[in-house]
């Protein structure tokens, strides 16, 4: 399928999931966390949910990170530069919904790109080659160049593989793992 038909498919069938059935799903995402080979890493970059997107709810995974002691890292997004900055999630982190609804922190303890170990990357749809679909604008690709090669990229997902994204291109980066409440693929 090509990425446009993928956008509007997933995100219609995101919207028919429940408050609940989100929650449900997202908590059996975050345990399936525990069986990836990632626990010896420091660094963990972490998305916030965009709620009117019906987004995997990741509070599982920060109450999993920081049960573990880990490094949780936030970002603030640049919609004129189309680029992230990432900061240290600590308790005096003050967060605001950016007019995209998107949850960012005010200011905090910079990290740069190099320190991140362990990134969980949104996404629509994903394929059996590890191939995403985001909402398109390339922030998390943009983002991940910069990142060391070793950083490991673990998308999440409330839905299966679909076969084969048709229109990838040269600048999209693969995921090492997606994670879905049922199973974890690994690319």
């Amino acid at each position: 399928m090509l990425k446009n038909d993928l956008r509007k498919r997933y995100k219609q069938l995101r919207q028919s999931l429940s408050e609940e059935q989100i929650d449900t799903l997202s908590l059996q995402i975050a345990n399936q966390l525990l069986h990836l080979p990632i626990w010896d890493k420091t660094y963990f970059h972490v998305f916030l949910p965009i709620e009117k997107q019906n987004e995997v709810n990741t509070e599982f995974v920060l109450h999993l990170l920081s049960g573990k002691d880990k490094e949780i890292v936030v970002s603030r997004t640049d919609f004129e530069t189309l680029s992230m900055t990432h900061f240290l999630l600590t308790d005096n982190t003050k967060l605001k919904v950016n007019t995209y609804g998107i949850p960012e922190p005010i200011h905090g303890i910079s990290v740069p790109d190099e320190f991140i170990e362990v990134v969980f990357v949104p996404l629509l749809a994903f394929d059996q080659n590890g191939q995403r679909v985001g909402y398109g604008k390339g922030f998390y690709d943009r983002f991940l160049k910069k990142c060391k090669p070793e950083t490991v990229k673990i998308g999440l997902s409330f839905f299966e593989a679909v076969d084969l994204i048709e229109d990838v291109n040269p600048e999209d980066i693969r995921l090492d793992y997606c994670v879905t409440p049922e199973r974890i693929y690994q690319f």
